[in-house]
């Protein structure tokens, strides 16, 4: 699997970092995920993401250590039917090995997923509104890939909306930039 190089944090995101590039093997394992009730790997990829934000953002001290974890929330449909919404499988792992709680601070406001769209209505992005306690706090957003950074954003924007302090993310994978 190759590491997904740098990139610029989606828009109201304040740092951004992701394990893998969304391709080949990190792709498969993703889709297993969400789409095959494959949660054996959930550990393994929480594990990764919690590594690489530790290694890029949180030890070298380019950030103070976040005050919460959380995750966007999947689509109520997707969540029934799946028992399970796998952002926040994936964030729980990621609370457990940085140390902050992980909760649930947002709601989402649409029921459409991201997936199969067409990439303008991808960047359109889900809407979310904050449900936690934000006032204040440095919160890390977990996810398990990112395309558009989209999702990312209307996290952050209804999380600093919420009076958060700062939004941070990591993603088990992102979607290699145009050309690479």
């Amino acid at each position: 699997m190759r590491p997904a190089p740098p990139a610029p944090p989606p828009a109201g995101i304040d740092a951004w970092v992701a394990a893998f590039a969304y391709e080949g093997v990190a792709r498969e394992l993703v889709a297993r995920l969400k789409y095959r009730n494959a949660r054996a790997a959930v550990p393994w990829l929480g594990a990764i993401a919690a590594g690489v934000a530790q290694r890029r953002l949180y030890v070298p001290r380019v950030l103070d250590a976040p005050d919460v974890v959380t995750w966007p929330p999947t689509v109520a449909e997707r969540r029934r039917g799946r028992g399970f919404d796998h952002a926040e499988l994936l964030a729980r792992v990621v609370s457990r090995r940085l140390g902050p709680t992980a909760e649930s601070l947002l709601r989402r406001l649409d029921g459409s997923p991201q997936t199969g769209r067409s990439a303008a209505a991808r960047r359109a992005g889900p809407r979310f509104a904050p449900i936690g306690a934000c006032q204040g706090r440095r919160v890390l957003v977990v996810d398990d890939v990112a395309t558009t950074g989209s999702t990312l954003s209307s996290c952050a924007r209804a999380l600093k909306g919420g009076g958060a302090a700062s939004v941070v993310a990591v993603t088990v994978a992102r979607t290699p930039l145009p050309g690479r």
